[in-house]
């Protein structure tokens, strides 16, 4: 998201309605039991259900429904058939926009995204269209407070192979490469420190602006159509809001 508001977008992110959040336990769900097909049950002995687990808690996802989620999953290998496809595009005036899904439908994913692709004044494209202007990073968020303490977050962070620290006014940014990203918020959790949010992200190289009412409108209606659906996983754009 823009680099301006990450803060923003997470609070928007765990204020949203009841009706939002079902749709986000959705995703996380699925991510759950995909890795546990991927890996198994413990999250000991598998990493990728590990920064799962991280990014449900992150999420205010309940202990007591990660659980049932693990051994659901775990018992019904065989029905998770969930399958990871990510769509490229443009938003009006040509903003970057790079969708990723996580489903059992991969024709009703293609059609509501292309659906909201034309219905927010924008198209989409062939893969790797725009992914070329993003680049994968891990990035983890911490809120400061007064508990907070950037020589601890600095060091612990570093050692463990953090590739760059960011402050900004509400908190701290910490950016990885995508092989790291598990460590470092794996020693950041041991060392007690709380993280925002932490997962695997597309930052944008460089952002786009749009200062044409009917195109913001345009850019809100189709980043609210794909947010909506629960097929979509996650939605990277360069628009600078």
């Amino acid at each position: 998201m823009s680099g301006h508001s990450k803060f923003a977008n997470i609070k928007h992110k765990k204020e949203k309605n009841d009706a939002a959040r079902g749709k986000i336990f959705t995703i996380l769900g699925r991510e759950l039991a995909v890795a546990v097909k991927a890996g198994g049950p413990d999250p000991a002995n598998n990493s990728r259900l590990r920064d799962a687990i991280a990014k449900a808690k992150s999420n205010n996802m309940p202990n007591d429904t990660i659980d049932r989620s693990i051994k659901k999953a775990a018992g019904n290998l065989d029905g998770v058939n969930y399958e990871s496809i990510t769509y490229e595009g443009y938003g009006p005036k040509g903003v970057a926009i790079i969708v990723e899904t996580l489903t059992d439908n991969k024709n009703r994913s293609a059609a509501n995204v292309r659906s909201a692709f034309t219905k927010g004044g924008g198209n989409m494209g062939t893969t790797g269209c725009v992914s070329f202007m993003f680049d994968e990073k891990g990035q983890i968020m911490i809120e400061k407070d007064d508990d907070t303490d950037f020589d601890t977050i600095e060091l612990t962070a570093i050692e463990a192979g953090a590739e760059d620290i960011n402050e900004e006014e509400e908190g701290y940014e910490i950016i990885t490469s995508p092989d790291d990203f598990s460590s470092v918020r794996e020693a950041l959790e041991n060392a007690g420190i709380e993280m925002a949010e932490a997962s695997l992200t597309m930052l944008p190289q460089t952002y786009a602006k749009l200062t044409d009412e009917d195109d913001i409108k345009k850019m809100n209606r189709l980043l609210e159509l794909l947010e909506d659906d629960d097929d979509v996983k996650n939605v990277y754009h360069n628009w600078d809001e």
